[in-house]
């Protein structure tokens, strides 16, 4: 039996987005999927649920960092709910959870994961998201969002790129 343990990249964003970056999440969902890794995401609306159907779409798996105490509160394109009861704290478990993050545009929420990340020492990536933060790679399209995230963890023979641009 192979029980390769898989990358996971967080896919992070506002809860109410925007439809451009609806439709970037969902391409993201399904360029993770593709490649074989596992999305994680604070698993509600948004741009989390545009990411998981996205992944879903291409038979990919999604993991739900639930803010409350009910796995029913996950979008339906949840794989795995995990509640937490913790809030916004869940946050620092999504940040952790990824070998890398994605954010899709976003408020303060996913501006909080991706300083958790920097601090962690993840790479983040941003796609329509807070400009002008230090450590992050700026991206223009889903497909070079996934790139970028997957160069930087060097992923499938990837040489893993040593400093964030």
């Amino acid at each position: 039996m192979n029980l390769e343990r898989r990358t996971i990249i967080g896919v992070i964003g506002a809860g109410r987005a925007g439809e451009q970056a609806l439709r970037d999440a969902r391409e993201i969902g399904r360029r993770i999927a593709r490649e074989g890794a596992v999305l994680v995401c604070g698993g509600l609306g948004g741009v989390m649920e545009a990411a998981c159907r996205g992944c879903r779409e291409e038979e990919g798996e999604t993991i739900g960092i639930l803010p409350g105490g009910d796995p029913a509160q996950a979008n339906p394109h949840i794989t795995f709910a995990i509640p937490t009861n913790m809030g916004h704290a869940r946050n620092i478990i999504i940040a952790h959870t990824a070998e890398v993050l994605i954010a899709v545009e976003g408020e303060y929420g996913t501006l909080s994961e991706m300083a958790i990340g920097l601090k962690l020492g993840r790479p983040v990536i941003a796609l329509g998201s807070w400009p002008k933060i230090g450590g992050v790679v700026y991206v223009d399209s889903p497909e070079e969002a996934v790139t970028a995230a997957l160069d930087r963890i060097g992923w499938n023979g990837r040489p893993a790129r040593g400093e964030l641009e």
